[in-house]
């Protein structure tokens, strides 16, 4: 069942004089519970793609329909509503809040939205959040007392504690050394696998892209392949002439 639907998504940005197209017509299918690579050099469109079904950008043309709701007719208010109840960010440069502590920043988001759960039930559920990325020793700890392969894992709990249907990583290695990389993928890999969330990268990361489950990758803004591990076919792209 596809969670997400990306119908013939176009993005233009204005560059002084001129419009770029940074995305030409991509269309898409995400299944719940995917682990998705969006891959593709830079400039490719992977980012904007990625904000698009964020919500933190808006398409110039087409649609995106999240959990079978067409998005472009919503509201501010029901935008920010949709990213805290369905959607979780992990970035690269991790976003954490310096004078917060690692308990501290995991339950930031359950303070942003109306979260219906007692406070034994946070506690219990940021806890085992905490366990799960093993940082349960460094609850107390601030941010600028951990290593980056900690702080990302502190980035994929708080990303988790709101309990979102899908969870959107842009470039979440970059800034780590390839052995930690590597730990926080098998991590999300497995969180992935026990929680069902959707995962949905964009990466130049190769190990990413190996274990993905689904692969897209892109080249000036349009699709040039799309298909599920052990599929051999390659997508046909939609291609805006200029």
């Amino acid at each position: 069942m596809a969670i997400i639907e990306i119908h013939d998504v176009k993005k233009n940005y204005p560059l002084g004089k001129v419009e770029v197209q940074a995305v030409k017509g991509v269309s898409f299918l995400i299944e719940k519970g995917d682990f998705i690579s969006i891959a593709g050099p830079s400039g490719s469109g992977k980012t904007t793609i990625l904000n698009m079904i964020g919500l933190i950008d808006k398409p110039t043309a087409g649609e995106v329909i999240i959990d079978g709701k067409a998005t472009s007719g919503l509201s501010d208010k029901e935008l920010t509503r949709f990213r805290h109840e369905v959607l979780g960010f992990i970035f690269q440069s991790f976003n954490l809040i310096p004078v917060l502590n690692v308990w501290e920043n995991i339950e930031f988001p359950l303070l942003l939205g109306k979260t219906r759960i007692t406070k034994e039930e946070k506690n219990s559920w940021i806890d085992w959040l905490m366990a799960e990325v093993g940082l349960t020793e460094w609850k107390t700890h601030k941010p600028n007392e951990l290593s980056g392969g900690q702080r990302q894992r502190v980035a994929i709990a708080r990303a988790l504690v709101t309990k979102p249907q899908i969870v959107l990583a842009d470039e979440p290695t970059a800034n780590l050394d390839s052995a930690t990389g590597e730990q926080i993928i098998e991590l999300m890999k497995k969180i992935n696998r026990e929680l069902e969330t959707t995962f949905i990268f964009s990466t130049h990361d190769a190990k990413i892209v190996e274990i993905a489950d689904h692969i897209i990758r892109l080249r000036d803004g349009t699709v040039t392949e799309n298909r599920r591990r052990g599929e051999d076919v390659a997508a046909s792209a939609t291609t805006v002439e200029e």
